[in-house]
């Protein structure tokens, strides 16, 4: 992972989606799903590796836009980008989520269960992993000052492989059957 604050360089933009979310735990749920159907048109499907990372990006950056850069009456934003890569076979999706809270910058935990100067969590704990698991997961990301306004936008990058070249996960029960 490579934490950085600026951007990644200018890439042929494939897609894009962008949609503002209102600042509650139901907006960031309709937030993945809505990303999970767009991530599935862009040829990653559901059920894939790429798919479950791209789906757990999209939550935790969409969580804490709720959690910790929520005002009052302020919606947040997501955009996905869908950039070219050399490879063919291939798409670096591009999470961004935009808050209007420029003051709480992101900062992830030393490790997953406790942060600088607090003792160590015990396995009930149900924060603080958020940004560990973006850090883990994402191949690049970073915080910028968000460019039309007050806040921030956190983004995260993850190169997956299309449809052309990911076999989705069987999956079993009523949901298998095609619809």
């Amino acid at each position: 992972m490579n934490r950085t604050e600026q951007p990644a360089p200018a890439t042929p933009v494939h897609s894009c989606f962008t949609l503002r979310f209102s600042s509650t735990p139901r907006g960031a749920r309709l937030a993945r799903r809505l990303c999970g159907e767009r991530l599935d048109a862009w040829g990653i499907p559901y059920g894939s590796d790429a798919h479950d990372v791209l789906s757990l990006l999209i939550s935790e950056l969409a969580t804490n836009a709720v959690t910790h850069g929520h005002v009052t009456g302020r919606d947040f934003r997501v955009h996905l980008l869908a950039l070219s890569t050399p490879d063919a076979e291939a798409l670096t999706i591009r999470v961004e989520v935009t808050d209007t809270r420029g003051e709480r910058l992101p900062e992830p935990p030393a490790t997953p269960t406790a942060r600088a100067g607090e003792p160590a969590a015990d396995s009930a704990r149900t924060g603080g992993r958020g940004l560990f698991l973006v850090e883990a997961l994402a191949d690049r990301w970073g915080c910028v000052p968000r460019p039309d306004g007050p806040g921030k936008t956190v983004w995260a990058e993850y190169t997956a492989a299309t449809s052309a070249t990911v076999v989705p996960v069987a999956r079993s029960g009523p949901s298998a059957a095609p619809s």
